[in-house]
């Protein structure tokens, strides 16, 4: 008994093994159905299997591949876009368009990045006009931090409202237009005599005196007429008219200090 056991072993060792039959396409090769084993399996298209790796393997990342931006949380625009307090406006956006290219398709970092270049702006922005608008307390300020005989001199000036400043100069503008208009016929004595006139009164509406508003508008009209009188010598005569008289010329100098005078002086 236990010898045939032994030769039975012995011939199952010895037989030599089968290769398992090699599946077939029922079909043909192209065709969905594999047989293996007498059982039908459904073989994968091989277009199918191409296309999904061209969409995972593809150049376009969908959000929850897109890198992360590591500074999205940063509260400082600044440090958020890793730029200076003092960089450029074209810096700023060179730095902005670098960081959409590199963490695109994460809507986080986009908008991280985007809203620390808005806050940037807008504080350009406000920073700008706000020094437009502070440009007279800065002035202000500078006057303060001068010298003591700057101070006293800057003393006797003061700067008006712009809506001042520009009804002033279109009243004595209109002077001296009327003064050229009518050079040819009579001289400018005429006009220079109501913009004295003129003068003396707005310095009186501010200097509440009328005796030294006269004054001083006197001596701004003698000043103005002193540096005219110096100034038009000098001038080339191929740019001046040749019906414009020195005397012509030497009171469109007065009128600009008359203007100055009552408009900035105290």
């Amino acid at each position: 008994m236990q010898a045939a056991v032994a030769f039975s072993q012995a011939s199952s060792l010895a037989r030599p093994f089968r290769r398992l039959a090699r599946p077939y396409h029922a079909g043909g090769a192209d065709s969905g159905v594999v047989v293996r084993g007498g059982v039908s399996l459904p073989r994968l298209r091989r277009s199918w299997c191409s296309a999904s790796l061209s969409v995972g393997a593809g150049g376009g990342y969908g959000s929850e591949h897109a890198p992360v931006f590591p500074r999205q949380k940063t509260w400082d625009p600044y440090k958020l876009l890793g730029v200076d307090r003092d960089a450029t406006e074209e810096e700023i956006n060179s730095a902005r368009n670098f960081l959409l290219q590199q963490y695109a398709g994460y809507e986080e970092s986009e908008e991280a990045i985007e809203g620390a270049y808005d806050k940037i702006m807008m504080k350009s922005y406000s920073h700008r006009k706000k020094s437009k608008i502070n440009l007279k307390s800065k002035l202000k300020k500078q006057v303060e931090e001068s010298p003591s005989w700057v101070k006293t001199l800057l003393g006797y000036f003061e700067v008006p409202a712009m809506d001042v400043v520009s009804r002033r100069l279109a009243f004595f503008g209109f002077f001296a237009g009327w003064s050229i208009a009518t050079s040819a016929g009579t001289g400018p004595t005429f006009q220079l005599a109501l913009s004295l006139v003129s003068c003396i009164y707005f310095l009186n509406d501010k200097m509440k005196n009328l005796v030294r508003a006269s004054a001083t508008g006197l001596g701004v009209f003698v000043s103005g007429w002193i540096v005219g009188s110096l100034l038009v010598p000098v001038i080339p005569t191929f740019i001046v008219p040749p019906t414009w008289c020195p005397e012509l010329l030497t009171s469109l100098v007065a009128y600009v200090f008359l203007f100055l005078g009552c408009t900035f002086l105290k």
